[in-house]
């Protein structure tokens, strides 16, 4: 047998021995994959950690009591929302229409279904289908004041809700949207 087909020499004692071809390829193999796992590693855990944090559904206090609020007119207030969207991490203001419904609370998104503009409450304006409390000045989609659109609005929806949650009297919003229509 040639010394270029064994796998292992033989030494006086009967053990094998590695040779200096398989210790090499071991040793470059063990590089390769220290390399691959030093350099996948950071990648794997950067590229996967916008999926664990995108999205806010804390509920946020917003500092107004429910009573606060009728079926008469919407209440515009504001509310910080910390939002973890990604890698950025930051505080947002928003803004809510609130209005009591019936036993529950509309918390309605400022924000025209049309094409996202922001609606301006307005002098509430009687028109053939009724009378309209929400106007977006960009396409003019009119809406009332339960945020419903009009029928001759280009709004297709009525306008997004908030989730919110009621503790101790105090409304508590969400960045959770739900859409209606």
């Amino acid at each position: 047998m040639e010394k270029n087909d064994q796998k292992h020499m033989a030494t006086p004692e009967g053990k094998n021995e590695l040779t200096r071809r398989q210790f090499l390829s071991y040793a470059l193999g063990g590089t390769g994959a220290f390399m691959a796992a030093a350099i996948g590693a950071p990648l794997l855990t950067f590229g996967l950690a916008p999926l664990k944090t995108s999205g806010s559904s804390n509920m946020v206090g917003t500092g107004h009591k429910v009573n606060e609020f009728n079926g008469q007119d919407p209440k515009l207030i504001s509310f910080k929302l910390h939002v973890n969207d990604g890698w950025n991490s930051k505080d947002v203001q928003k803004q809510a229409y609130v209005i009591q419904q019936g036993d529950k609370l509309l918390v309605m998104s400022p924000i025209c279904t049309h094409l996202g503009c922001l609606v301006s409450k307005a002098t509430p304006q009687w028109s053939q289908g009724g009378k309209w409390y929400f106007h977006c000045p960009c396409h003019n989609s009119l809406f009332d004041k339960y945020g419903v659109q009009s029928p001759d609005s280009p709004a297709t929806r009525p306008l997004d809700l908030y989730t919110y949650d009621v503790r101790n009297g105090e409304l508590f919003v969400s960045g959770q949207m739900i859409k209606r229509g």
